[in-house]
Protein backbone atom coordinates (compact mmCIF):
# COMPACT_ATOMS: atom_id res chain seq x y z
CA UNK A 1 0.00 0.00 0.00
CA UNK A 2 1.41 3.59 -1.14
CA UNK A 3 0.98 5.87 2.02
CA UNK A 4 0.90 9.64 1.99
CA UNK A 5 2.53 11.41 4.72
CA UNK A 6 2.24 14.62 5.88
CA UNK A 7 4.33 14.49 9.17
CA UNK A 8 7.21 12.78 10.15
CA UNK A 9 8.53 11.69 13.52
CA UNK A 10 11.41 14.13 14.56
CA UNK A 11 13.31 14.28 18.24
CA UNK A 12 10.96 16.60 19.17
CA UNK A 13 7.62 15.54 18.14
CA UNK A 14 5.69 15.36 15.28
CA UNK A 15 7.06 17.73 12.29
CA UNK A 16 4.57 19.18 9.65
CA UNK A 17 6.79 18.01 6.31
CA UNK A 18 5.99 21.63 5.17
CA UNK A 19 8.01 22.56 7.56
CA UNK A 20 11.22 20.59 7.12
CA UNK A 21 13.16 23.45 5.41
CA UNK A 22 16.30 23.51 4.27
CA UNK A 23 17.29 19.18 4.70
CA UNK A 24 20.09 17.33 4.85
CA UNK A 25 19.36 13.60 4.68
CA UNK A 26 21.88 11.84 5.75
CA UNK A 27 24.05 13.15 9.23
CA UNK A 28 25.62 12.33 12.41
CA UNK A 29 25.64 14.45 15.29
CA UNK A 30 27.21 11.65 16.72
CA UNK A 31 29.37 8.33 15.53
CA UNK A 32 30.57 5.58 18.08
CA UNK A 33 29.02 2.63 19.29
CA UNK A 34 26.02 1.25 21.19
CA UNK A 35 26.42 3.12 25.00
CA UNK A 36 29.69 4.52 24.49
CA UNK A 37 28.29 8.40 24.91
CA UNK A 38 26.26 7.50 27.90
CA UNK A 39 29.58 5.16 29.90
CA UNK A 40 32.43 6.49 28.39
CA UNK A 41 31.83 9.63 27.07
CA UNK A 42 35.75 10.86 27.46
CA UNK A 43 36.50 8.26 24.63
CA UNK A 44 34.79 11.12 22.52
CA UNK A 45 36.41 14.33 24.32
CA UNK A 46 33.57 15.09 27.22
CA UNK A 47 30.94 18.01 26.89
CA UNK A 48 29.29 15.90 24.35
CA UNK A 49 25.93 17.88 24.58
CA UNK A 50 27.85 21.61 24.42
CA UNK A 51 30.24 20.79 21.32
CA UNK A 52 26.93 19.02 19.40
CA UNK A 53 24.54 22.40 20.72
CA UNK A 54 27.41 25.01 19.62
CA UNK A 55 27.91 22.75 16.33
CA UNK A 56 24.13 22.70 15.21
CA UNK A 57 23.81 26.28 16.33
CA UNK A 58 26.41 27.72 14.06
CA UNK A 59 23.99 24.97 11.09
CA UNK A 60 21.22 26.37 12.25
CA UNK A 61 22.61 30.08 11.49
CA UNK A 62 23.81 29.03 8.27
CA UNK A 63 20.16 28.82 6.67
CA UNK A 64 20.01 24.46 7.54
CA UNK A 65 16.75 23.63 9.29
CA UNK A 66 16.29 19.72 9.26
CA UNK A 67 19.08 16.99 9.53
CA UNK A 68 18.21 13.20 9.42
CA UNK A 69 20.65 11.53 11.33
CA UNK A 70 21.26 8.17 10.21
CA UNK A 71 22.75 6.96 13.20
CA UNK A 72 21.28 3.54 14.58
CA UNK A 73 21.86 2.15 17.73
CA UNK A 74 24.84 -0.05 17.03
CA UNK A 75 26.74 3.57 15.32
CA UNK A 76 25.97 4.82 19.02
CA UNK A 77 22.24 6.33 18.72
CA UNK A 78 22.00 8.39 21.91
CA UNK A 79 18.11 9.45 21.78
CA UNK A 80 18.04 12.07 24.75
CA UNK A 81 21.68 13.41 23.53
CA UNK A 82 19.58 14.29 20.35
CA UNK A 83 16.81 15.80 21.57
CA UNK A 84 18.57 17.51 23.82
CA UNK A 85 21.18 19.20 21.09
CA UNK A 86 17.70 19.73 19.17
CA UNK A 87 15.72 21.50 21.65
CA UNK A 88 18.93 23.66 22.49
CA UNK A 89 20.29 24.57 18.56
CA UNK A 90 16.91 24.83 16.68
CA UNK A 91 17.65 21.92 14.35
CA UNK A 92 14.92 19.48 13.89
CA UNK A 93 16.51 16.35 14.17
CA UNK A 94 14.96 12.83 12.46
CA UNK A 95 16.35 9.60 14.13
CA UNK A 96 16.08 6.89 12.75
CA UNK A 97 15.97 2.99 13.56
CA UNK A 98 17.23 -0.02 11.97
CA UNK A 99 20.99 -1.78 12.00
CA UNK A 100 23.78 -0.79 10.15
CA UNK A 101 26.62 -3.12 10.69
CA UNK A 102 26.68 -5.81 7.90
CA UNK A 103 27.64 -8.02 10.54
CA UNK A 104 25.90 -8.68 13.61
CA UNK A 105 26.65 -8.58 16.98
CA UNK A 106 28.46 -12.16 18.94
CA UNK A 107 25.56 -14.78 19.08
CA UNK A 108 23.12 -12.88 17.14
CA UNK A 109 22.97 -15.21 14.46
CA UNK A 110 19.60 -16.85 15.31
CA UNK A 111 17.32 -13.74 15.26
CA UNK A 112 15.11 -13.97 12.60
CA UNK A 113 14.09 -11.02 10.61
CA UNK A 114 10.56 -11.11 12.18
CA UNK A 115 12.10 -10.25 15.59
CA UNK A 116 14.18 -8.28 14.17
CA UNK A 117 10.84 -5.81 12.15
CA UNK A 118 9.02 -6.08 15.60
CA UNK A 119 11.85 -4.02 17.43
CA UNK A 120 12.03 -1.59 14.67
CA UNK A 121 8.22 -0.85 14.64
CA UNK A 122 8.25 -0.58 18.22
CA UNK A 123 11.02 2.39 18.18
CA UNK A 124 8.56 4.01 15.44
CA UNK A 125 5.41 3.59 16.60
CA UNK A 126 5.87 3.41 20.45
CA UNK A 127 9.66 5.46 21.25
CA UNK A 128 13.42 4.75 21.82
CA UNK A 129 15.29 3.75 24.73
CA UNK A 130 12.38 3.59 26.62
CA UNK A 131 11.30 7.02 25.66
CA UNK A 132 8.19 8.84 23.76
CA UNK A 133 10.80 9.96 20.92
CA UNK A 134 9.80 7.90 17.98
CA UNK A 135 12.22 6.85 14.95
CA UNK A 136 11.21 8.86 11.54
CA UNK A 137 13.47 6.66 8.92
CA UNK A 138 13.79 2.86 8.57
CA UNK A 139 18.10 2.18 7.65
CA UNK A 140 19.83 -1.04 6.23
CA UNK A 141 23.18 -1.00 4.88
CA UNK A 142 24.99 -3.40 2.78
CA UNK A 143 28.85 -2.50 1.45
CA UNK A 144 31.87 -4.09 -0.64
CA UNK A 145 30.41 -7.64 0.23
CA UNK A 146 27.15 -6.97 -1.34
CA UNK A 147 24.19 -8.30 0.31
CA UNK A 148 25.69 -11.02 3.13
CA UNK A 149 23.04 -13.39 4.41
CA UNK A 150 22.79 -11.09 7.79
CA UNK A 151 22.54 -7.70 5.86
CA UNK A 152 19.95 -9.77 3.97
CA UNK A 153 17.81 -10.55 7.16
CA UNK A 154 18.20 -6.72 8.58
CA UNK A 155 17.24 -5.76 5.17
CA UNK A 156 14.06 -7.92 5.01
CA UNK A 157 13.32 -6.96 8.58
CA UNK A 158 13.59 -2.96 7.37
CA UNK A 159 11.25 -3.81 4.48
CA UNK A 160 9.00 -5.58 6.95
CA UNK A 161 8.59 -2.19 9.20
CA UNK A 162 8.17 -0.42 6.62
CA UNK A 163 5.25 -2.10 5.25
CA UNK A 164 3.46 -2.12 8.57
CA UNK A 165 4.34 1.38 9.75
CA UNK A 166 4.85 3.51 5.68
CA UNK A 167 7.97 5.05 7.18
CA UNK A 168 10.43 5.22 4.51
CA UNK A 169 13.68 3.91 4.00
CA UNK A 170 17.23 4.75 3.29
CA UNK A 171 20.25 2.62 2.41
CA UNK A 172 24.31 2.68 3.16
CA UNK A 173 25.31 1.06 -0.04
CA UNK A 174 28.80 0.90 -2.27
CA UNK A 175 27.74 2.34 -5.24
CA UNK A 176 31.41 1.20 -6.99
CA UNK A 177 29.88 -2.25 -6.86
CA UNK A 178 26.58 -1.41 -7.93
CA UNK A 179 25.28 -3.33 -4.60
CA UNK A 180 22.13 -1.74 -4.65
CA UNK A 181 21.19 -3.79 -7.56
CA UNK A 182 21.05 -6.53 -5.31
CA UNK A 183 19.12 -4.53 -1.53
CA UNK A 184 16.60 -3.43 -4.80
CA UNK A 185 15.40 -6.69 -5.48
CA UNK A 186 14.68 -7.71 -1.99
CA UNK A 187 13.25 -5.19 -1.48
CA UNK A 188 10.72 -6.07 -4.43
CA UNK A 189 10.78 -9.35 -2.93
CA UNK A 190 9.23 -8.01 0.15
CA UNK A 191 6.63 -5.99 -1.87
CA UNK A 192 8.67 -2.30 -1.32
CA UNK A 193 7.48 0.75 -3.08
CA UNK A 194 10.77 1.33 -4.40
CA UNK A 195 9.49 5.49 -4.30
CA UNK A 196 9.68 4.87 -0.57
CA UNK A 197 13.64 4.06 -0.71
CA UNK A 198 16.41 6.23 -1.10
CA UNK A 199 19.81 5.16 -2.34
CA UNK A 200 22.41 6.99 -0.12
CA UNK A 201 25.82 6.99 -1.05
CA UNK A 202 25.26 7.28 -4.41
CA UNK A 203 28.12 9.88 -5.32
CA UNK A 204 30.55 7.35 -5.03
CA UNK A 205 30.11 7.03 -8.24
CA UNK A 206 30.37 8.82 -11.64
CA UNK A 207 28.38 5.79 -13.99
CA UNK A 208 25.24 7.62 -15.24
CA UNK A 209 24.06 4.88 -16.42
CA UNK A 210 23.64 3.21 -12.82
CA UNK A 211 22.61 6.02 -11.35
CA UNK A 212 19.79 6.62 -13.94
CA UNK A 213 18.71 2.59 -13.60
CA UNK A 214 18.51 3.15 -9.63
CA UNK A 215 16.06 6.48 -10.67
CA UNK A 216 14.03 4.66 -13.17
CA UNK A 217 13.06 1.80 -10.39
CA UNK A 218 11.87 4.75 -8.79
CA UNK A 219 13.90 5.15 -5.57
CA UNK A 220 15.65 8.58 -4.62
CA UNK A 221 19.33 9.20 -4.83
CA UNK A 222 21.51 10.28 -1.52
CA UNK A 223 24.35 11.71 -2.85
CA UNK A 224 25.51 12.42 0.50
CA UNK A 225 29.70 11.58 0.78
CA UNK A 226 31.26 15.60 0.67
CA UNK A 227 33.70 16.78 0.35
CA UNK A 228 34.71 12.41 0.42
CA UNK A 229 38.08 10.83 -0.17
CA UNK A 230 37.80 8.26 -3.06
CA UNK A 231 36.06 10.87 -5.42
CA UNK A 232 36.74 14.21 -5.79
CA UNK A 233 34.10 16.91 -4.13
CA UNK A 234 34.49 18.82 -7.36
CA UNK A 235 33.69 15.32 -9.44
CA UNK A 236 30.95 14.43 -7.10
CA UNK A 237 29.43 17.98 -7.98
CA UNK A 238 29.65 17.67 -11.61
CA UNK A 239 27.84 13.90 -11.65
CA UNK A 240 25.13 16.21 -9.26
CA UNK A 241 25.29 18.73 -12.17
CA UNK A 242 24.52 15.95 -15.04
CA UNK A 243 22.09 14.58 -12.59
CA UNK A 244 20.23 17.92 -12.41
CA UNK A 245 20.55 18.58 -16.02
CA UNK A 246 18.90 14.92 -17.18
CA UNK A 247 15.89 16.55 -14.69
CA UNK A 248 16.18 14.67 -11.94
CA UNK A 249 16.50 17.75 -9.30
CA UNK A 250 13.43 16.56 -7.21
CA UNK A 251 14.97 13.85 -6.62
CA UNK A 252 17.88 13.64 -5.17
CA UNK A 253 19.46 14.55 -1.56
CA UNK A 254 22.95 16.13 -0.97
CA UNK A 255 24.30 15.79 2.22
CA UNK A 256 27.67 15.14 3.68
CA UNK A 257 27.47 12.03 5.92
CA UNK A 258 29.78 14.29 8.69
CA UNK A 259 29.36 13.68 12.17
CA UNK A 260 30.02 16.44 14.99
CA UNK A 261 31.12 13.69 17.72
CA UNK A 262 33.70 10.97 17.07
CA UNK A 263 36.18 9.24 19.28
CA UNK A 264 38.90 11.47 20.44
CA UNK A 265 41.74 8.84 19.13
CA UNK A 266 45.26 9.61 20.09
CA UNK A 267 46.93 7.42 17.61
CA UNK A 268 49.66 9.55 15.88
CA UNK A 269 48.23 7.88 12.24
CA UNK A 270 44.55 8.10 13.35
CA UNK A 271 44.89 11.49 14.56
CA UNK A 272 46.59 12.90 11.32
CA UNK A 273 43.26 11.26 9.47
CA UNK A 274 41.28 13.05 11.49
CA UNK A 275 42.73 16.04 11.31
CA UNK A 276 42.86 15.88 7.24
CA UNK A 277 38.89 15.06 7.61
CA UNK A 278 38.97 18.39 9.33
CA UNK A 279 40.87 20.46 6.72
CA UNK A 280 38.94 18.73 3.84
CA UNK A 281 35.88 20.00 5.25
CA UNK A 282 36.35 22.61 7.78
CA UNK A 283 32.42 24.01 7.75
CA UNK A 284 30.58 20.71 8.21
CA UNK A 285 27.29 20.59 8.12
CA UNK A 286 27.17 24.07 5.71
CA UNK A 287 29.66 22.63 3.35
CA UNK A 288 27.53 22.19 0.52
CA UNK A 289 26.21 25.54 1.46
CA UNK A 290 29.24 27.10 1.36
CA UNK A 291 30.94 25.43 -1.12
CA UNK A 292 29.20 22.94 -3.87
CA UNK A 293 26.08 25.43 -4.38
CA UNK A 294 28.08 28.12 -5.88
CA UNK A 295 30.29 25.41 -7.39
CA UNK A 296 26.78 24.80 -9.16
CA UNK A 297 25.80 28.27 -9.57
CA UNK A 298 29.16 29.00 -11.46
CA UNK A 299 27.92 25.69 -13.69
CA UNK A 300 24.97 27.11 -14.50
CA UNK A 301 22.20 25.72 -12.41
CA UNK A 302 19.92 28.20 -11.17
CA UNK A 303 17.98 29.03 -8.18
CA UNK A 304 14.87 27.03 -8.61
CA UNK A 305 16.97 23.76 -8.80
CA UNK A 306 19.46 24.50 -5.87
CA UNK A 307 15.70 24.69 -3.79
CA UNK A 308 14.89 21.67 -4.88
CA UNK A 309 17.82 19.90 -4.06
CA UNK A 310 17.41 19.96 -0.02
CA UNK A 311 13.90 21.47 0.27
CA UNK A 312 11.99 20.02 -2.26
CA UNK A 313 13.53 16.13 -2.82
CA UNK A 314 13.50 16.09 1.02
CA UNK A 315 9.96 16.92 1.23
CA UNK A 316 8.56 14.64 -1.55
CA UNK A 317 10.71 11.91 -0.39
CA UNK A 318 8.67 12.01 3.37
CA UNK A 319 4.94 12.61 1.75
CA UNK A 320 5.97 9.84 -1.01
CA UNK A 321 5.21 12.87 -3.69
Amino acid sequence: MFIIMTTVSSVLGALDTANLGFTLMHEHVMLAWAGISQDYPELLGGNLVERAVNALKKTKEGGVDTIVDATTLDLGRNINLLAEVSRRSGVNIIATTGWHMTFPPFRWTGISADQLAEVFIREIEQGISGTKIKAGILKSASDMTGVTPHAEVILRAVARAHLRTGVPIMLHSYSPGQVGRQQLAILKEEGVDLRRVKMDHSNDTLDMEYLEWLLAQGCYLGLDRYPGRNLSSSGRTKIMKALIDAGYADRICPSHDWSILRLAVTKPELKKDEEERLRLNPHGFLYIKKVVFPQLRNMGVHEEALNSLCVKAPRNFFESV
